[in-house]
């Protein structure tokens, strides 16, 4: 009977990640919509504006591209599962979600690669001129993120001897003087930088633009409509709430739930909030006071992300 209450404890708390990336990622676009709207002056929509979006997509017209095949429709749902399964298994609220076991940094960064490379297909898919400009860009930024994002993950396993994340989580719980050492620091460093060029966010990606130069995600889902748009924006959403959680769980591993019981779990999620709230803030404000780089200086930038990520690695090497 205890193991049979463990199982269902644990899927609770998958299912709980689940719904809360699902509901906070919309909620925490619009928070930081709302932020560089009073940086900038104005007063802005409210933070529930990116579910009302959703709503209204939902229930509008799909449509698709005359010459386009089964991965046009099949990437905006690619995206999202491949976003929820991360949510499910990661150890964002809990130390031991369902098949927690299963969180290694390798299944985790190639579930995201994953999601991105199903949508660079689904916009080459459409044969139109920004559909193939845009998956041209998104994944040659891709090619460099991902790695980096794998590295810099890797550079927190070597203390933890495992490539686990909830091995990686407890050990730093454990040992709280390793979360200021020189590779924790240069792996932060590398890890933000993967943030911002993943969910195309300024000085990379500006997603509040439409201009044919400068655009990247935004060329890729041009053609989606409808319930397919709503879904890519879902996904994308989603994605930047567990990144923004693994980064708060995984460098400030406080709050995090260690035991059974919803007591823990509300302070798990009330700490995981205010986390996420307080690093997307921070985001938003970075946002406003950067430019957009050009296009020929993000290789660059992606560049010295993995380089940092490598230092960290050598850096945990040399000191473990």
């Amino acid at each position: 009977m205890k193991s049979d209450w463990s199982v269902v404890s644990m899927g609770a708390i998958s299912l709980l990640q689940v719904i809360g990336v699902v509901v906070g990622g919309p909620l925490l676009v619009g928070l930081m919509r709302k932020v560089r709207c009073r940086l900038e002056g104005r007063v802005g929509p409210p933070v529930r504006q990116p579910l009302l979006d959703l709503r209204k997509l939902v229930h509008r017209q799909r449509m698709r591209p005359e010459r386009a095949s089964w991965i046009f429709p099949l990437a905006p749902l690619v995206l999202v599962a491949t976003t929820v399964v991360v949510a499910a298994i990661a150890p964002l609220l809990a130390i031991d979600p369902a098949l927690g076991w299963s969180a290694d940094l390798f299944a985790v960064v190639y579930l995201f690669l994953l999601g991105s490379v199903v949508l660079g297909l689904g916009a080459l898919d459409t044969g139109t001129a920004f559909g193939g400009m845009g998956a041209s860009r998104a994944l040659t930024i891709g090619a460099v993120a991902e790695p980096a994002l794998l590295v810099s993950i890797l550079a927190l396993s070597v203390p933890a001897h495992s490539s686990n994340l909830a091995a990686i989580i407890t050990t730093s719980r454990a040992h709280p003087l390793l979360l200021a050492t020189p590779e924790r620091l240069l792996a932060l460093a590398a890890f933000v930088i993967v943030i911002v060029a993943e969910c195309g966010r300024l000085p990379v990606d500006n997603p509040n633009t439409h201009l044919e130069l400068t655009m990247i995600h935004e060329a890729m889902v041009l053609e989606y409509s409808g319930t397919d748009l709503a879904l890519v924006q879902l996904g994308e959403s989603m994605r930047l709430a567990v990144l923004l959680s693994l980064l708060a769980d995984l460098f400030l591993p406080w709050g995090i739930a260690t035991g059974p019981g919803p007591g823990h779990l509300a302070i798990s999620l009330i700490a995981l909030v205010a986390k996420v709230a307080v690093l997307g803030i921070a985001l938003a404000a970075l946002e406003v006071a950067m430019a957009k780089l050009r296009l020929f200086r993000i290789p660059e930038l992606m560049a010295g992300g993995f380089v940092l990520a490598v230092l960290a690695v050598v850096s945990a090497l040399v000191l473990a």
